[in-house]
């Protein structure tokens, strides 16, 4: 409350916020006025039974339904398709939240972790949609993550675009217009407008095109005249219904980084045939935004005495697909001296995912895998340095999922793409042990649990170290595993400790998820957190993991085929979730593809099928 009335001037008009929790409850949370409705693992939590995660977690969603209260509830929309008015500016409002109340760098990391995890392949199947949609058939299904987290990033570009007191002009303004009033998006976009008096060219496309933009960024040094270009291209691709798109609005942050890794100062700008400043108040500045509205255009930065390296796309100032021509030395460079910490974690990022494209081709070649040593001296680097926030470190040693690696690749390779990742994951571990090792202990802590972002800095490093060496099935890490299991003061550390043990098969691992399950067996939340944990495990049995899901007999397409027709009796909003697994089915092989269309068609032909589940399903297998 004190924080919205702080940023925003908003307060509470009522004199009691209402909470109450259910343990069945299809969404995390509900804003009606004056009584909000939790989802129970979303309010009841405490150290022995929740976990940093889940704190987090009910930090941002208690955030954001009080945050709908005037985001959604004092001014509303005016009919569904203008659900990401109130859904993405309160998701992006519950982002600034919690990234004042902990580091606004790995806040930052998990959203867009987030949004290429699940909004870029939305973005890229039958299910695209704009951040308005044009149509649906069931409501229900288009609470999605191009509605809320795209539509997140929409209002965060207008930030970037005005400044933070420009946006906040704009917010004012558009309270002091249609408080009591259902609105548009439209009516959003004018508030920001006029409060500024910007121009926002083509921007309201973000609203109204599907896709996910890719950026292209050549660059190139004049020495002699001492000016650094950026030549810069936009492209949408296709998107079904939408095979035409038109060049958008794309804020790209930038920064030059000189010889030392020192920001270089930014003066001014050559862009569409003028020198423009972008000194703020007479003072040359470290960053900059470039506003990129045309398929190709050039931007020149002036007085730039020797050649730079740039970062681009700071904070990720837009929600793209960035190309760059910039080498793998550039990134190890940025990787060890940027000042945008994002830019810092992105270059590492950027460089695991190149790395284990190139390991998945020489895997699908029958060619020995061999580990960059480059990588393993920038990962070391990254894991030694003391001067760094340990919470960003965990993030910054943690290597792209298996998801995002396959959503790169023409013909996606489940059993490739885990085979590397699980290689790189025990060569890391292997080569670096002993940092690893020091890690652990170095972060260790019997004192009383604390949710702050000290300690759970610590713990997440702690525990993402000792996944690494529990990966490599040695005797002397499983046994420190199972210390850190038993002398745990707090779930976090130790179900962290558990998922380290239940990575590897065997009689171990059977022994502890028993015992933890006899510990924990009368409390529905924790008992969730078995049963997920065992689900996503790449230990076959379950299919929540992209490996099992995926496997070549077929057998977990079959299974989530069965849960989905089970399911869409008694919960068709959650059974039309789950049946969105099967939306990019044509991106793999073609033993795979006629595997999943079987399912998808079996759906189809049930009989009394939902709306809801109809939807995504027959959407699907039209693609």
């Amino acid at each position: 409350m004190e924080w919205d009335e702080d940023v925003f001037g908003l307060e509470y008009d009522l004199d009691l916020f209402n909470i109450v929790a259910v343990p069945d409850f299809n969404m995390g949370a509900m804003e009606n006025k004056s009584l909000n409705i939790f989802n129970s693992k979303l309010v009841l939590a405490s150290p022995e039974t929740a976990s940093d995660a889940d704190y987090a977690a009910i930090l941002g969603v208690i955030g954001h339904e009080y945050f709908h209260n005037w985001t959604g509830n004092r001014v509303t929309c005016r009919d569904w398709f203008q659900l990401s008015l109130k859904e993405g500016l309160t998701v992006f409002r519950d982002q600034e939240f919690s990234s004042d109340m902990g580091s606004r760098t790995v806040k930052r990391i998990g959203d867009v972790s987030k949004l290429r995890n699940y909004q870029f392949p939305q973005d890229a199947g039958p299910m695209a949609h704009p951040v308005r949609p044009h149509s649906y058939i069931k409501m229900d299904n288009f609470y999605t993550v191009t509605v809320c987290s795209c539509g997140a990033e929409v209002v965060r570009m207008y930030k970037t675009l005005l400044g933070s007191q420009g946006f906040r002009k704009g917010m004012d303004l558009y309270f002091k217009r249609h408080d009591g009033q259902a609105v548009t998006c439209e009516d959003f976009y004018a508030a920001m407008r006029d409060a500024n008096d910007a121009d926002f060219a083509n921007f309201l496309s973000w609203y109204s095109q599907a896709g996910t933009p890719v950026v292209k960024v050549n660059t190139s040094y004049n020495a002699e005249g001492h000016t650094f270009s950026l030549k810069i291209s936009q492209e949408i691709p296709p998107t079904p219904g939408q095979s035409v798109k038109e060049p958008t609005l794309i804020p790209i942050a930038v920064g030059l980084l000189d010889s030392n890794g020192k920001d270089i100062p930014l003066s001014s700008i050559y862009h569409n045939g003028a020198l423009e400043p972008v000194s703020s108040s007479g003072q040359s500045v470290s960053t900059t935004v470039l506003r990129v509205t045309k398929k190709e255009e050039e931007f020149v930065f002036t007085d730039i005495f020797e050649k730079p390296v740039p970062s681009l796309l700071r904070g990720y100032s837009a929600p793209i697909r960035l190309q760059s021509d910039l080498t793998e030395d550039d990134l190890f460079f940025l990787l060890a001296n940027d000042s945008d910490e994002f830019n810092r974690w992105e270059a590492g990022q950027i460089l695991a995912r190149k790395l284990m494209l190139n390991l998945v081709d020489d895997f699908q070649n029958n060619k020995p895998l061999v580990l960059n040593s480059n990588f393993v001296g920038g990962f070391k680097r990254i894991l030694t340095d003391s001067s760094l926030d340990k919470e960003f470190v965990a993030k910054a040693i943690t290597l792209p999922g298996e998801g995002e690696i396959m959503d790169l690749m023409e013909v996606a390779d489940p059993d490739a793409v885990h085979t590397v990742r699980s290689f790189i994951r025990k060569q890391l571990a292997s080569e670096l042990k002993s940092e690893f090792l020091s890690t652990v202990e170095n972060n260790k802590s019997s004192g009383e649990y604390v949710f702050d972002h000290s300690n759970m800095s610590r713990r997440a490093l702690k525990n993402v170290a000792l996944a690494y060496l529990a990966s490599l099935e040695d005797q002397e890490f499983t046994d420190l595993a199972l210390q850190e299991y038993k002398t745990a003061t707090n779930m976090t550390e130790q179900f962290a400790a558990l998922a380290s043990i239940a990575q590897n098969p065997g009689k171990i691992r059977d022994d502890v998820l028993a015992d933890f399950y006899e510990k924990w067996q009368n409390d529905y939340l924790v008992v969730n957190k078995w049963f997920a944990l065992q689900a996503v495990s790449d230990i076959p049995g379950f299919c929540g993991s992209p490996v099992n899901f995926h496997a070549k007999d077929g057998s977990g397409y079959e299974f989530l085929g069965d849960i989905v027709l089970q399911l869409d009796k008694i919960n068709p909003q959650v059974a039309s979730r789950m049946v969105s697994a099967f939306s990019r089915w044509k991106r793999y092989d073609e033993t795979r593809q006629k595997l999943a269309k079987a399912q998808l068609e079996k759906i189809l032909s049930s009989n009394g099928l939902s709306e809801n589940v109809f939807e995504i399903a027959s959407k699907s297998l039209a693609a």
